[in-house]
């Protein structure tokens, strides 16, 4: 006990000052049933695209990031926080939208990703889009980049497929689950239109690799 004395055992806290870039960023991330194709061997779409959003993540230690998902609905998945690892078990927990719910409002997830940044006092206000459809949901995307372009809100849109076409999951009653060659349906030309109008920049993933190199060139 007496040595145990004499060390003078003491109890603080340790302050770490860091710098941040002061950005603000949301991910809005496609779940609808075409993310389950898997033309991103040897995962799905949806699975590639989530670590991709992750490695993401732990390259911005200090950076507010939050995450939509959507499909024909968009909604919250995660607020903007600089709690990366609950950040991280969010994205974890993300999945393919209800059956009922397959389709993909781009618009809608625009526009719920403004609402969570346009109060923003970020300097800069960034939504980086991952999708492999085209728009067939809600209200046009072009309005939604329109809303994003009145906060000052850059939209960085990702088309993730492989043009070459890829193996879509079809569900059969008598032979299971079976694979048939579908072409892809990204609407490129939307895409670019909307980092046009708020001054970001459309960006093909074609692979795994692809997406990498994508989300280290925003980084």
């Amino acid at each position: 006990i007496f040595s145990i004395a004499l060390a003078r055992p003491q109890a603080g806290e340790k302050i770490e000052e860091v710098s941040g870039e002061g950005i603000d960023i949301m991910v809005a991330l496609d779940t609808s049933w075409s993310m389950r194709n898997r033309d991103f061997e040897p995962k799905n779409r949806l699975e590639v695209a989530k670590k991709v959003v992750k490695d993401f993540i732990l390259k911005r230690p200090y950076d507010r990031i939050g995450l939509v998902v959507f499909s024909a609905l968009a909604f919250t998945h995660c607020p903007l926080t600089t709690d990366h690892q609950v950040l991280l078990n969010f994205v974890d927990r993300v999945s393919f939208c209800r059956k009922e719910h397959d389709g993909t409002a781009i618009g809608n997830a625009i526009a719920v990703a403004v609402d969570r940044l346009k109060d923003s006092k970020a300097k800069s206000k960034v939504i980086v889009l991952v999708t492999d459809g085209e728009n067939n949901r809600g209200i046009d995307p072009l309005q939604g980049a329109e809303i994003a372009k009145a906060f000052g809100i850059k939209v960085y849109p990702i088309g993730i497929y492989n043009p070459a076409g890829f193996l879509q999951p079809i569900d059969d009653l008598i032979f299971g689950t079976r694979y048939v060659v579908k072409m892809p349906r990204v609407d490129e030309d939307m895409m670019k239109k909307i980092a046009q109008i708020t001054g970001g920049k459309y960006f093909r993933a074609t692979d795994p690799q692809a997406l990498e190199n994508i989300f280290a060139e925003i980084n």
